[in-house]
Order: structure tokens, then C-alpha cells, then sequence
């Protein structure tokens, strides 16, 4: 039976946060969308939501996730955010989680966790606005235990090959307050003091790239806003729209 360490998180993390919760769920379609619905019904206290079992997850460009008991870990923050620009929250999130984790793990832009060239997990930022507070929801999925490779031109890293002594609730207690801290420090000072974190765990920087919209290059690191750097034929090129899919090209 899995022990997720949901006292020892609060303990760290509600001094600096006031009204934290933490709350770990059996089952859910999506731990986002729960917190979503709390935050326009009326519950916006800054919350941390872990499901055991995730039925209807969600990536970025509406991909679907889904999570298993012990397999998955599947957890969102929500808590309200003001900062002055909200460009490359999700590297700054990336840095924070990939930092606890394992020195091995690198950083696909925008939002992807990757080991040995495989996907280990993403992050799904989304924000909603309600009366004149703008919320973050900061959702996290990592593959704790290897899984099917079936329709994937690439089989999925786990955790377990990096920590093979953890589970999902030990992977939570490592990145659960290193993550509010980070989210904090964004909020006060953006990305700025998160680029040379993230570029030293880029796993683009230097290699030949290929994106979505047919553009071949070669990534050079990123903005001081977060934005990708692509070295193209014509010049180079800024990507800031995270509907632009970018793939490193096999050797």
C-alpha cells in the first residue's frame, strides 16, 4: 500500500503558504480539472491534489494521460499567482521537479521531463481568472514504473530506472516543496533566475531539431522570457507558442 507523505509536505510548505492543503484522492478523472471546478465554485485556498488513480488526464494539445495505482503519479497545485510576466513558468516548474528528482533527468521545452532521450513525465500549466485573481493550475505527471510502449514511436522512461527504491509518494515528498518554492520565486522574480538551471538541463541546446510546421534546425538555448531558440536556415527563430511541437531529430 502505497504512504503518500501528505503531513510531512504541509509541514514544509504551509509556513511560507498560508491555508496550504494537501489531499490525496483514490481516484479522479483529472486532478486540473478537480481543481478548476473548486476554484470557480468558490474554493480558491492554494491546494495540492494527488490521485492514487487518474481516469481522464490530459497533456498539453489536449493529449490524453492516464494514470495507475503505484504506476503513475499524478498531482496538481493550484494557488493564486500575480506575477509581472507569466513567460516560462513551466521551465521554471521543469527546473524545480527535474532539481529533486534525479541530476540525471533533462528538460524538453516547454514542458517535458526526459531520460536517455525517452519521456518521463510533462507539465499541463493552465490559469483561470475569477473575481480579478488569476489562479495557476500546475499539473504534473511522471511514470514511476515502466509502461506500454503501445502506440508511441518512442517507449516512455520511468523513474523506476533512476530510483528504483521509490514510489510514487516519495517521488511526491522530493518535489512537492521544491516545487511551491520555485513557483514562488517565479512569481516574485520570473524566469530570470531559472535560465541557467534550465539551460544546463536543456535537452535541445546544440542538437539538430524539427518542428511541427516543417522548420529544421538547430536549438540554441533560451530567451530571457523562456521562448525557444532555433538556429534555421533562414536565421533564427524565437518559438513561444507551445502549440508548436519540437523534436530532436534521431541520429
Amino acid at each position: 500500500m502505497l504512504r503518500w507523505p501528505a503531513e510531512d509536505i504541509w509541514e514544509a510548505v504551509a509556513p511560507g503558504l498560508p491555508g496550504f492543503t494537501v489531499e490525496v484522492l483514490p481516484e479522479i478523472d483529472s486532478t486540473s480539472s478537480e481543481l478548476m471546478r473548486r476554484i470557480r465554485a468558490g474554493q480558491p485556498e492554494p491546494t495540492m491534489l494527488v490521485a492514487e488513480r487518474q481516469t481522464a488526464g490530459r497533456g498539453r494539445m489536449g493529449r490524453p494521460w492516464q494514470g495507475e495505482v503505484g504506476s503513475s503519479l499524478a498531482v496538481s497545485l493550484a494557488l493564486a499567482l500575480a506575477p509581472t510576466d507569466w513567460s516560462g513558468l513551466s521551465l521554471a516548474v521543469g527546473t524545480a521537479v527535474a532539481g529533486a528528482l534525479h541530476p540525471a533527468l533533462r528538460l524538453k521545452w516547454p514542458n517535458d521531463l526526459w531520460f536517455e532521450d525517452r519521456k518521463l513525465g510533462g507539465i499541463l500549466i493552465e490559469t483561470v481568472a475569477v473575481a480579478n485573481q488569476r489562479h495557476a493550475i500546475i499539473g504534473i505527471g511522471l511514470n514511476i514504473a515502466p509502461r506500454s510502449a503501445d502506440g508511441l514511436s518512442t517507449p516512455p522512461a520511468a523513474l523506476a530506472e533512476l530510483r528504483p527504491d521509490w514510489d510514487a509518494g516519495q517521488a511526491l515528498g522530493a518535489m512537492a516543496a521544491p516545487l511551491v518554492r520555485a513557483v514562488q520565486r517565479f512569481e516574485a522574480e520570473g524566469f530570470a533566475p531559472f535560465r541557467a538551471a534550465f539551460e544546463a538541463l536543456d535537452l535541445l541546446r546544440g542538437r539538430a531539431l524539427r518542428l511541427s510546421d516543417g522548420t529544421e534546425g538547430v536549438g540554441d538555448g533560451v530567451d530571457p522570457d523562456g521562448a525557444l531558440r532555433v538556429q534555421a536556415a533562414d536565421g533564427l527563430r524565437r518559438i513561444s507558442s507551445a502549440e508548436v511541437s519540437v523534436r530532436p531529430v534521431k541520429d
